[in-house]
């Protein structure tokens, strides 16, 4: 989708404080949006008394293009030039000590460039408002959002063009009905009619679910099965891969990855992650070496004074299965997640022998869950949980450290438990291996209900390895 932007100038206590306000504009009308249109003001710089601040445009990029005019220069004209009021002074309520109304002021509509417009369904690029956002947090000042479910542009004062997302519109070519139109079959390109709020006509979605999944990544949440993003940017472990770039020799090194995508992108989409993409260069493998080893080495101390803390008693690291992209090159998911995994490195077995040497268990997740499900469900995430936990079973095995394990998600039916037993006692296993302990998640009113119950009963008998009979739970 499409955004615009625009600014507030809040007055508190006699001081003059400048307030952000970001108008989103996706290309869908809506009369809550009407306020974004406002005229360009002139001037570069929003003062009082020795307090001032510059602005500029934001790109994707973050970079500045140029200073944009937010005051009238004309109220600094201090010239020979007097304007004398005829007409009669009317007096003026007195509004002091009345109750306080925050004033907003919004941004010109231009203030980010069109580099981050959406071509293509759920992909977004929202690195300029982070930007802008980052500067707005630096300066201490407030944040308005105001998005706006149609086209910009065209109105008295709008300096910019925001239209439809491209792959509406060319939806919009063959079916020309996903538009309000008129009795004369006139359509009103500006806007997605109402009509097909529920009707799946844009790439299998409803309208509604287009513009959630547009708000949501606004948002900056993640979705299922969206890769992450690196969690590394604050200055502490900037400054960490900046020494370990120097120690490298390469300085110019010391810097995240700027290709990585976000929250809720796909490896193929992103060249960073896709198949031949930088996560295999030199420095990606420098950065992904560097991140993953913060990791562990943040395990390695906590692990350390958990031993002090609970000597003598049994303790277990729990690892997250990140179990989406599994099936591809890159690993994306995990690489995100601290887990330098990729399809020609284990990612789990430096983390086991760090384990080992705390003689701290593993306990891992998803053990209940089936590829072929997750197949049926997503598709396109290239899951694969078996494949993972028996990755992560045999690292902890091959460190001869214990192992425990509890189900991701909730769990009521005999075919989730015997998976979850297949994966505690692994068949034809030379050595006997099986699970230390299994924490089932989670206690719940479902649980206690009678037929589940009886699963859960049956389940925990096998788990014990006592005997039980076809007719149980039936």
């Amino acid at each position: 989708m499409a955004f615009n932007a625009s600014v507030a100038l809040s007055l508190t206590n006699s001081k003059l404080f400048l307030v952000s306000s970001i108008g989103v504009c996706s290309g869908f009308r809506s009369s809550v949006a009407c306020n974004l249109r406002c005229r360009r003001l002139k001037g570069d710089v929003v003062s009082s008394g020795s307090w001032s601040r510059s602005f500029g445009m934001v790109t994707a990029k973050g970079q500045k293009i140029e200073d944009h005019p937010l005051l009238n220069d004309s109220m600094d004209n201090t010239g020979d030039e007097q304007v004398r009021d005829v007409h009669p002074k009317v007096p003026e309520r007195d509004f002091t000590g009345t109750a306080y109304v925050p004033v907003y002021v919004m941004l010109p509509l231009g203030v980010i460039d069109m580099n981050f417009e959406a071509h293509a369904p759920q992909v977004y690029k929202w690195s300029g408002y982070r930007r802008l956002f980052q500067m707005v947090r630096d300066l201490k000042l407030k944040l308005q959002v105001v998005m706006s479910m149609h086209e910009c542009g065209g109105n008295i004062g709008d300096d910019v063009h925001i239209p439809l997302p491209h792959w509406v519109t060319e939806i919009g070519e063959t079916n020309p009905d996903i538009y309000f139109t008129d009795r004369e079959g006139r359509c009103n390109t500006e806007c997605l009619t109402w009509g097909i709020d529920k009707e799946r006509v844009l790439k299998r979605r409803t309208a509604v679910e287009v513009y959630f999944d547009y708000m949501r990544s606004f948002r900056h949440g993640w979705k299922y099965p969206g890769i992450g993003e690196f969690q590394c940017y604050d200055k502490y472990l900037m400054k960490s891969l900046s020494k370990a770039a120097e120690l490298r020799g390469h300085s110019f090194w010391g810097r995240g990855p700027e290709n990585a995508g976000s929250y809720n992108s796909a490896p193929h989409e992103i060249r960073f992650f896709r198949d031949g993409g930088d996560y295999d260069s030199y420095y990606g493998r420098f950065f992904l070496n560097w991140y993953s080893q913060v990791l562990i080495d943040h395990g390695d101390r906590v692990l350390a004074l958990a031993n002090l803390a609970f000597e003598g008693t049994c303790i277990s690291a729990k690892l997250s299965g990140i179990h989406w992209w599994y099936k591809t090159a890159s690993h994306a998911a995990e690489l995100t997640a601290g887990f330098y995994n990729s399809s020609n490195r284990d990612g789990y077995a430096p983390i086991a022998a760090m384990l080992r040497k705390h003689g701290v268990a593993l306990n891992f997740t998803c053990f209940e869950m089936r590829t072929l499900d997750q197949y049926e469900g997503f598709p396109e995430a290239l899951a694969d949980p078996e494949g993972l936990v028996w990755q992560v079973l045999n690292a902890a095995w091959d460190a001869c450290i214990p192992l425990a394990s509890e189900n991701a998600l909730p769990c009521y039916d005999r075919e989730g438990y015997s998976k979850i037993l297949e994966n505690a006692k692994p068949l034809h296993n030379p050595d006997g291996r099986h699970l230390s302990v299994f924490t089932y998640l989670r206690l719940s009113p479902v649980l206690m209900e009678r037929h589940n119950f009886q699963e859960f009963e049956r389940f925990v008998k096998r788990m014990h390895g006592e005997a039980v009979s076809d007719s149980d739970a039936i």
